[in-house]
C-alpha cells in the first residue's frame, strides 16, 4: 500500500492498532505466527556437506575421479591410492578455506543486534527487532537504527540518514504529513525505512512493513533473483579442463584403436591406454591451484580483506573496471568540518581548515558554533583521544573541529557560565546560548541556517575589528552559501553579540555580529587517492556510481583526479532513456553516474560486461546489493549492510579502500603463479604423453610405466608445484595492464614452452631410450634411466618457471626457500625410488650405475637452456606483457 499518502487514523484502522497503547501481547503473538519474524530474506548458509561437495565441481577433480575409477577396475590399487590422496588433499584445502570464510562472515552478521523500543499494552519495552510486527508502535531516537518500515505519526526534529537505501549522505527531515501518492522512495518524508539511521531528533512510527515486505527486503529479494555466474577464472579453468579432457580422450582412443587394428591384446592395449591417460592428466594441478588460491586469500585476509570464494581471488587481479559507490566507499559517510569562511576570506576563495593556526575571525566563528550546540563529551575526564562525543551529526562535527583548534566547550564554560539558551528548531532554524563571564559581561553565541542568521546581523567580524555589514555583502554571503550547498556541503552560519546587563536571551535577537560560515562535508577517506592512482597505473579504470547528486559527486571526483565534466557525467534520468542495446556504446567515456537507482546500477554493470570487461562493484548499502552480485567481483564494506555482504565475493573488513589495491596486487600474483604451475605441470604431462605415444607408434616398449609416471607427477612434481604457489610478487606487477576477459590461462609463451620444448625433449628421450636399448641393457634399467631423466628434468626446470618474464640469470633462484627444499626432497625421493628395494618393487625400477647420473644431469641442463632461449625470445619481443 501507499502508506506515505494515507492519513494516520486510516492507517491505524487498517492495521487494527492503537496509536497510544500499541498492540497487545496477544495481537503480537498472533501476527508473528501469521507473518513470521522481522528478518530480511537471505540464503541459508551452506552446510559442511554442501561446502565439501562443492569442491568436486572443479572439472580437473572430475577428471582425476574418472582416472581413479579406471584404476580400481584394473585392480591397480597403488595408483588408486595415490590418486585418492591427491583428490583428498585438494578437496580439503578448498573445504577448510571456504569453511573458515563462512564462519568469519557469520560472526560479522551476529556481531550486530538491533534493538527496538516498542509500545505494547500501553507500556514501553525494549525488544529485538525481529520481534516486530505490522501495527506495532515504535519509538525512535537519535542514533537508533530504524528496525522496520513505518509511517511517521509523531516527529520532533526527526532526521534520518537513508544512504544505505538511496545513496544520499545528507539526512532527510521526517514529518507526519502525507505526501503525494506518486512520490519516489527518497521523497517520502512521512515514511522511515528499515536499516536507515536516525541522525537527530525523535519520533514515533507505526510499523507498516517487516522483513521481505520492507523497501530493503524487496531489494534483497531482487538480489537473490540475480543468477550468480562463474567468475572469469572459473570459465578459463573450465576451458582448460575441457581441453585436457578432450586431448586425453582423443589420445586414449587413438592408441586403443591403433593397438586393436595392429592385432594387439585388448587387455594389454587397454592398460597402455590407461598409462597414456595417467601421463596426460596433471594430477598435481588441482591441488596446486587450490593452494595458490588459499595462500592468496590468506595474504588478503591479513590485510583485512575477506575472500568469500576461493575462485574470486584471481578475478581481482584481472579486474579492469571498478564501479565505486561514493558514500561510504570513497568517503567516510560522516560529517566533518572541512573549512571555515570568516573575516576577509568570506568574500574570497580562501577557506581555513580547523586547527591551532586559525585566524582570530575563524576562531571566533568556530567558538560561536561550539558553544551554541547541544553536543557534549560523554567521558570528559578520560584521555582526549578516547573522548566520545554525543549529539546530532552536525553538532558532533563542530565539537570535534573545536577540540582540534583547542576550543573545548567544557573548559570555556568554566570561565563563561551558560545562563540560558534557545534550542534549535526547524521553525526558527537556529540555536543560541547566553554566557556570562566572571566580570559580569554577557555574550550571545549563535549558529544556524545562513538565511536565518543573516537576517539578524548588522555587523561582521573582520579580524579583531567589527565593521557594519552591507546589503551587498549579505547577498554575497548567501550566494557563497548556496554555491557550497549545491556542491553537496552542509553550511551553517555563526554569529555573536555582546549583551547589555539588563538584556535577556529571546528569539527577537537583532544587531548580531556575523562571524563566519562553517562548511561540513563527507570527507574522503585518507587512503583513497593513493589507491586510485595505483589502480590507474595498473590499467584499471575507476568509475563513480552514486545515488547522490551530480555536482556533489563531481566535486569529490575531481579532488581524486577524475577530471569530471558535464559531458562525462550521466544521471539516472538520462540513463532511463537509453536502451540496453545502446548503453554499452554510450558509457565508454562516462566517469560518473549520478542519481542512479539500484536497477540502474545493475544495468551499468551489465553494459560494461557486454563490452568484455572484468567488472568490480563496490558498495555498502542495500541499494548496492544487486549490482554487487551481478559484477564479476562484488566488493562490500565490512561495516555495510548484511545484504551487501551476502551479495559480495570480497569484503573489506576495516572498510579501507587500500585493501582493494592490495587484493588486486595479490590477485595478479595468484594469476602469475597459476600460470607458472600450469606451465610446469603441463610440460611434464605433455612430454610423458608424447613419449608413451611415440614409443607405441614406432613399436617400442613403453619407456616408463604408469606407476613411474604417477610417482613423477605426484612425488617429484608435487612439492615444487606447491612451492611455486608461494612465489613472491614480481617487480612492477601493478604497472602491467590487466589481462583481457577472453585471454586464455595458457598464453603464447606458455604454449611454446609446453608443446615445442616438450616435443624437443621427447625426441631426446626417445633417442636415449633407443641408444640404451641398443646397449643390450634390460628393459627395467632403460626405463629407470628414462624415469630418472624425466624426474631430474622436472626438478631443474621448476626454477625456470619461477619467473616467465625474466631469464633465470636475472632472478635470485634461491629466493623461494620452499622451492629449494622441495627440489632437494625430490632428489632424495628419486634416489630412494631407484635404490630402495621396497620402492623398486612398487615402481618397477632397478638400481643404476652412478655414471648414468652424468648423462641425466647434462640432458636436464640442456632442456633448461632450451626453455630459457624460448623465454628470451618472448621477453625481447614483449609478448609476455
Amino acid at each position: 500500500m501507499n502508506w506515505h499518502s494515507i492519513p494516520i487514523k486510516e492507517i491505524a484502522d487498517t492495521l487494527k492498532t492503537d496509536i497510544q497503547l500499541g498492540l497487545s501481547e496477544a495481537d503480537f503473538r498472533r501476527r508473528s505466527k501469521e507473518q513470521g519474524h522481522n528478518e530480511l530474506p537471505r540464503p541459508k548458509p551452506f552446510t559442511k556437506i554442501q561446502i565439501l561437495a562443492a569442491q568436486f565441481k572443479n572439472p580437473l577433480i572430475l577428471i582425476l575421479v574418472g582416472a581413479g575409477i579406471i584404476t580400481v577396475f584394473l585392480r591397480d590399487f597403488s595408483d588408486t591410492a595415490i590418486i585418492a590422496v591427491t583428490i583428498a588433499i585438494n578437496t580439503l584445502f578448498g573445504y577448510f578455506q571456504e569453511l573458515k570464510t563462512s564462519k568469519i562472515l557469520e560472526s560479522l552478521r551476529k556481531a550486530v543486534k538491533t534493538k527496538a523500543f516498542v509500545i505494547r499494552d500501553g507500556g514501553e519495552k525494549e525488544i529485538d527487532q525481529e520481534h516486530l510486527v505490522p501495527g506495532d508502535i515504535v519509538i525512535v531516537k537519535t542514533g537508533s537504527k530504524i528496525p522496520a518500515d513505518g509511517r511517521v505519526i509523531f516527529a520532533n526534529e526527526l532526521r534520518v540518514n537513508e544512504s544505505v537505501l538511496t545513496g544520499e549522505w545528507l539526512s532527510v527531515e521526517k514529518t507526519s504529513a502525507v505526501v503525494a501518492v506518486d512520490s519516489p522512495v527518497a521523497d517520502r518524508s512521512s515514511m522511515v525505512h528499515m536499516g536507515t539511521i536516525v541522525e537527530g531528533g525523535e519520533g514515533k512510527i507505526i510499523v507498516t512493513g517487516t522483513g521481505k515486505n520492507t523497501e530493503i527486503g524487496r531489494v534483497v529479494e531482487a538480489t537473490e533473483g540475480i543468477k550468480e555466474e562463474q567468475t572469469p577464472y572459473q570459465k578459463k579453468l573450465s576451458g582448460l579442463s575441457r581441453l585436457i579432457g578432450i586431448l586425453v580422450t582423443v589420445a586414449v582412443l587413438l592408441i586403443f584403436t591403433e593397438g586393436i587394428l595392429t592385432g594387439g591384446n585388448p587387455r594389454e592395449i587397454f592398460l597402455i591406454s590407461v598409462a597414456v591417460a595417467v601421463a596426460a592428466i596433471p594430477e598435481g594441478l588441482p591441488m596446486a591451484m587450490s593452494v595458490i588460491l588459499a595462500v592468496g586469500s590468506q595474504q588478503i585476509l591479513r590485510k583485512k580483506g575477506l575472500v568469500r570464494r576461493l575462485a574470486s581471488a584471481e578475478t581481482l587481479g584481472s579486474t579492469n573496471i571498478i564501479l565505486m559507490d561514493k558514500t561510504g566507499t570513497l568517503t567516510e559517510a560522516k560529517m566533518k568540518v572541512s573549512g571555515i569562511y570568516a573575516g576577509e576570506n568570506i568574500f574570497s576563495d580562501n577557506v581555513e581548515q580547523p586547527g591551532n593556526d586559525m585566524t582570530f575571525s575563524a576562531m571566533t566563528a568556530l567558538k560561536s558554533a561550539v558553544l551554541s550546540n547541544e553536543a557534549f563529551i560523554e567521558n570528559f575526564d578520560g584521555p582526549m583521544d578516547k573522548w566520545i562525543i554525543r549529539g546530532r551529526p552536525t553538532e558532533r562535527a563542530v565539537v570535534e573541529a573545536g577540540i582540534k583548534a583547542g576550543i573545548i566547550k567544557r573548559e570555556i564554560e568554566k570561565k563563561e557560565i551558560k545562563v540560558s539558551e534557545i534550542v534549535f528548531s526547524s521553525e526558527w532554524r537556529y540555536s543560541a546560548v547566553l554566557h556570562e563571564d566572571a566580570d559580569g559581561s554577557k555574550n550571545v553565541y549563535s549558529m544556524g541556517a545562513p538565511e536565518a542568521i543573516l537576517e539578524k546581523v548588522s555587523g561582521i567580524q573582520m579580524g579583531n575589528k567589527v565593521v557594519r555589514i552591507t546589503k551587498k555583502e549579505i547577498e554575497a554571503i548567501i550566494n557563497k552559501s548556496t554555491e557550497l550547498a549545491s556542491g553537496g556541503a552542509r553550511v551553517i552560519a555563526t554569529a555573536r553579540k555582546e549583551m547589555k546587563d539588563h538584556d535577556d536571551l529571546n528569539r527577537d535577537l537583532s544587531d548580531m555580529i556575523f562571524t563566519g560560515l562553517i562548511i561540513l562535508t563527507d570527507p574522503i577517506r585518507k587512503e583513497v587517492e593513493h589507491a586510485l592512482n595505483s589502480c590507474r597505473r595498473a590499467g584499471i579504470r575507476p568509475i563513480i556510481i552514486t545515488g547522490d547528486n551530480a555536482l556533489t559527486a563531481q566535486n569529490i571526483a575531481n579532488s581524486l583526479g577524475f577530471e569530471a565534466r558535464s559531458d562525462n557525467i550521466m544521471e539516472g534520468n538520462e540513463l532511463d532513456e537509453i536502451s540496453d542495446d545502446d548503453l554499452p556504446d554510450r558509457i565508454v567515456d562516462i566517469k560518473i553516474f549520478a542519481r542512479v537507482a539500484p536497477v540502474q546500477k545493475l544495468r551499468i554493470v551489465s553494459a560494461w560486461q557486454k563490452r568484455g570487461q572484468v567488472v568490480a562493484m563496490t558498495g555498502d548499502g542495500v541499494n548496492d546489493a544487486p549490482a554487487i552480485k551481478k559484477a564479476d567481483i562484488g566488493i562490500a564494506l565490512g561495516s555495510g549492510t548484511d545484504a551487501a555482504k551476502e551479495a559480495a565475493d570480497f569484503i573489506l573488513l576495516d572498510d579501507s579502500f587500500v585493501v582493494i589495491e592490495t587484493a588486486i596486487e595479490e590477485g595478479r600474483r595468484i594469476l602469475d603463479n597459476i600460470q607458472k604451475v600450469i606451465t610446469y605441470l603441463l610440460s611434464d604431462s605433455f612430454t610423458e604423453t608424447l613419449l608413451v605415444g611415440t614409443a607405441l607408434f614406432i613399436g617400442l616398449p613403453i619407456p616408463v610405466t604408469a606407476a613411474q609416471i604417477l610417482w613423477i607427477n605426484l612425488i617429484e612434481d608435487g612439492l615444487p608445484n606447491v612451492a611455486l604457489a608461494f612465489e613472491p610478487k614480481e617487480q612492477g606487477i601493478m604497472l602491467r595492464k590487466p589481462n583481457k576477459k577472453e585471454d586464455s590461462l595458457i598464453n603464447q609463451e606458455m604454449k611454446i614452452i609446453i608443446f615445442v620444448i616438450g616435443a624437443i625433449t621427447n625426441i631426446i628421450l626417445v633417442g636415449i631410450f633407443l641408444v640404451l636399448s641398443s646397449w643390450d641393457l634390460d628393459l627395467n634399467t632403460v626405463r629407470t634411466v628414462v624415469f630418472a631423466l624425466l624426474a631430474v628434468n622436472s626438478l631443474f626446470y621448476s626454477f625456470s618457471c619461477k619467473n616467465l618474464r625474466k631469464n633465470i640469470w636475472e632472478i635470485n633462484i634461491l629466493s623461494n626457500k620452499l622451492l629449494v627444499f622441495s627440489s632437494v626432497f625430490g632428489l632424495v625421493a628419486l634416489l630412494s625410488a631407484v635404490y630402495v628395494p621396497f620402492l623398486n618393487m612398487i615402481l618397477g625400477t632397478v638400481p643404476i650405475a652412478w655414471s648414468f647420473w652424468y648423462l641425466i644431469s647434462g640432458l636436464a641442463v640442456i632442456n633448461v637452456f632450451l626453455i630459457e632461449v624460448a623465454k628470451y625470445y618472448f621477453i625481447k619481443n614483449k609478448l609476455t606483457e
